[in-house]
């Protein structure tokens, strides 16, 4: 059992840290640590969601939806700011997206029928779940809105800046054929256009990472979607998104 599920600024779950002490207590003592590899499927789509998955720290998991021809694309990444499974159901229902993790680390887990439970007996965290269902469905829309409209480059730039600030960390463990996946796109695709950011001294990459070298540069070529997002976030669970330097 996590005896202290949300222990340091950095290591916990921000989610559960918005919780008043005695809400929290109602989910500490179901609450178990579970260690996610990168690539490791949490479930599939079709799978009963028997669990709800709190990623802590650096760690972030990533819902893709599979296409007919077999791609899968991602839809929304989730840190620490949130949870993975079961948010808003009551019951063990089927997964539609594939939920796997994108950066390794620790999360927080317990099962949904224990979450399900607690919302029962608490208000507050029965509003805290409905207001992050919310921010993540928002960032569902942004997110198809952006894949419509803006071009690869702008994506990119947004997609590493979202994922420095769940991890905390300007290098992150991913490889370009593993970012070109996530935006839907050809790795040739995304050569051309990691070519001119690592030019211009806004990105570097190197076996199995990209490390961003100038986050405000790198803002500006940014399509700004994840900025709306984050503002929206914001006004729904307040303090809860990781800053910058968070």
């Amino acid at each position: 059992m996590a005896t202290n599920p949300c222990a340091g600024e950095q290591e916990g779950n921000n989610l559960l840290r918005a919780l008043r002490p005695n809400d929290l207590a109602l989910l500490t003592p179901y609450l178990e640590i579970w260690s996610g590899a990168r690539g490791q499927v949490i479930y599939n789509p079709g799978d009963d969601v028997t669990h709800v998955y709190f990623p802590c720290g650096a760690s972030v998991a990533c819902f893709l939806t599979p296409l007919p021809e077999g791609e899968l694309i991602e839809a929304a990444l989730v840190g620490r700011e949130g949870a993975i499974g079961g948010v808003v159901s009551e019951g063990n229902l089927p997964a539609f997206a594939r939920a796997e993790v994108q950066s390794a680390g620790q999360f927080l887990r317990m099962p949904i029928k224990r979450l399900d439970a607690a919302k029962r007996s608490s208000p507050a965290i029965r509003t805290l779940f409905a207001r992050y269902a919310d921010c993540l469905l928002a960032q569902v829309f942004q997110s198809v809105a952006c894949n419509a409209a803006h071009t690869i480059e702008q994506r990119t730039a947004k997609w590493l800046l979202a994922a420095m600030d769940r991890t905390g960390q300007e290098k992150l463990a991913l490889t370009q054929d593993q970012l070109a996946g996530m935006l839907g796109i050809g790795r040739s695709y995304l050569t051309r256009v990691v070519k001119p950011l690592r030019e211009r001294g806004l990105i570097d990459t190197g076996r199995g990472m990209i490390r961003v070298l100038n986050r405000s540069a790198l803002e500006t070529v940014s399509c700004g979607c994840d900025e709306a997002w984050r503002r929206h976030f914001g006004v729904a669970l307040r303090g809860v998104y990781p800053g910058p330097r968070d």
